[in-house]
């Protein structure tokens, strides 16, 4: 090992040294030579792709693509009166009372995105530049040349396609085609007209048989169009068609906002789709397609290819609401905090009581709160809207999810103002020779208590003394004469009596509707939609006129024994 005897140190497994030596002494040049330090670690050079050029990116051309309207600045106020904001030959976007909506050329009425939500208060500005969310009318398409032959076979199988409809369905069992509904109910000897109308398509009246087979079968059916918190919207116009072009009966089923105010549901619904709401029963309706009804001759819409954005609506809740100082307005919010919600509204529920309760409450209070926790704020801040139109009231605040109504200086109240009960002192003279004086007591009751006691007397219920000045043995006379009466009232019902037979299929010979299926379970608090003859409530009966205390049993014995 002559090489390694050359080195001072021969392990060369040493650690390096802490410190560089120091450079030698030109002097001592035949001295030990010591090694050079370590390879130093390469540098490699950065990455390719930072050496790439960025290519800038385009923004979308098409407002489909666009970001999401609350990100962006955009603000456009919008003038009084209505307003067209953009213009494309006949295609128009107008800004007006009902909010923003659109005009196509030969359209039956003004295109929205919603028609049951959008607010009655017309807009303040626009957040994006007004766009059509329709395809454009046309599509330029450059030349390429020939299409291909067609050959034989496909000729042939073109020719042959049948057309099928309503008034044409296709044989039952043939293969490739799917079932098509046949218009109707029709009695004997009737059979389908084509209509042009609403009126004519709707055809007669249907009858309670009618309705009852009708919505029968779709009780527990859950082929349904959802509407949801945006209402009515306008793509949902055709989805009602395709489910008309299999059955007779839409079944729409409604939850959230929108259950506020369900009459105007159904407004909406028959205004725009033509049809007719023959049953509702909580959330859910039924919406028949009429009886001339083809799925051919329907109207076609424009399918709205995405959601425009909101405008800007004034603020609902205002430092000093009308009729209130701003004092005034933070002393009730401060109550407010205080007050114990009268109900507690879930998410995407139904709420077809809500303004009948804040009308109760406010007979018994002038604020009223309720407790929305755990719902959007876009959510409970729509329901406020609506209360406000509905009730009519004042918001105060949305604080904590919670909606705080005032009831206004103008408020009124539902029941008429109470008469006075007059509570006799112990030396009162008797009742025939008393005369008004100071010092009778006089209490008033709450004009609700009235109201009940007024309807438990005309139901038989309650009974009135005329007389106050009576011994306590003949008030119990009394009380044990009503009790007996007051039972055989209330188990008293009306009887049915045909007049006719009855066919095979359960209806009258002479064609007459049946009575009302109240298993459906109607409820009779429910401010139910009537207008027109199509609609009746189908749990409502025929009342005789039963004398108090009498039962229809009795009635006929009496007939049979004139008899």
């Amino acid at each position: 090992m002559p090489i390694l005897a050359k080195f001072p140190d021969p392990n060369l497994f040493s650690s390096l040294p802490s410190s560089l030596p120091k450079p030698q002494d030109p002097s001592r040049r035949n001295g030990p030579v010591i090694p050079p330090p370590p390879i130093p670690i390469p540098k490699y050079p950065p990455p390719l792709r930072s050496k790439r050029p960025k290519v800038p990116q385009k923004p979308p051309q098409s407002p489909a693509f666009k970001t999401v309207h609350r990100n962006s600045k955009y603000y456009k106020p919008v003038r009084g009166g209505e307003e067209i904001v953009a213009a494309d030959g006949d295609r128009s976007v107008v800004i007006g009372e009902s909010g923003v909506s659109y005009l196509l050329p030969g359209a039956p009425f003004e295109f929205q995105f919603s028609y049951s939500e959008t607010p009655k208060v017309k807009p303040i500005a626009i957040r994006e530049p007004a766009y059509l969310p329709f395809a454009p009318p046309t599509m330029p398409r450059p030349w390429t040349g020939k299409a291909p032959l067609k050959t034989k076979h496909e000729k042939e199988k073109k020719k042959k396609i049948p057309l099928f409809d309503s008034f044409n369905p296709p044989p039952p069992g043939k293969k490739g085609v799917k079932y098509v509904e046949m218009p109707g109910p029709f009695q004997l000897g009737k059979y389908p007209k084509e209509g042009k109308s609403r009126e004519e398509i709707l055809g007669e009246p249907l009858k309670k048989w009618e309705i009852k087979m009708l919505v029968k079968p779709y009780l527990s059916d859950n082929r349904q169009v959802n509407l949801g918190r945006d209402g009515l919207t306008h793509n949902m116009l055709e989805l009602v068609h395709t489910h008309w072009k299999r059955r007779r009966v839409c079944k729409v089923r409604c939850r959230g906002i929108p259950t506020v105010d369900m009459n105007n549901v159904c407004h909406h619904l028959e205004e725009k789709t033509g049809g007719k709401v023959i049953y509702r029963v909580g959330g859910v309706v039924y919406l028949f397609r009429g009886r001339n009804y083809n799925y051919r001759t329907r109207p076609q819409y424009p399918v709205m290819l995405w959601k425009p954005a909101a405008p800007v609506y004034p603020k609902l809740i205002q430092e000093a609401p009308e009729g209130l100082t701003k004092e005034e307005a933070d002393e009730m919010r401060r109550k407010g905090k205080k007050l114990t919600p009268i109900c507690k509204l879930s998410k995407n529920g139904i709420y077809l009581n809500l303004v009948r309760d804040v009308r109760n409450a406010f007979e018994e209070s002038p604020l009223v709160k309720v407790d929305c926790r755990g719902m959007h704020a876009s959510d409970y801040k729509k329901l406020g809207a609506k209360l406000k139109e509905l009730v009519p009231c004042v918001l105060l605040s949305f604080d904590e999810e919670h909606i705080l109504m005032w009831r206004g200086r103008d408020w009124k109240s539902m029941y008429p103002e109470p008469p006075s009960a007059h509570i006799p002192s112990v030396h009162e003279k008797p009742f025939k020779d008393r005369v008004n004086t100071d010092d009778d007591e006089t209490l008033i009751t709450s004009p609700r208590m009235m109201s009940l006691w007024k309807r438990a007397l005309e139901s038989g219920k309650a009974l009135l003394l005329d007389d106050t000045d009576i011994n306590p043995d003949d008030i119990l006379k009394r009380v044990e004469e009503f009790a007996g009466l007051s039972q055989a009232a209330e188990h008293t019902f009306p009887a049915y009596i045909l007049s006719g037979g009855k066919t095979t299929d359960g209806s009258a010979k002479d064609g007459s509707e049946t009575e009302g299926f109240s298993e459906y379970g109607s409820s009779s608090d429910e401010s139910e939609y009537e207008d027109g003859a199509y609609y009746s409530d189908l749990s409502e009966e025929t009342e005789l006129d039963v004398s108090l205390g009498e039962l229809p049993v009795d009635r006929l014995v009496k007939k049979l024994l004139e008899e």
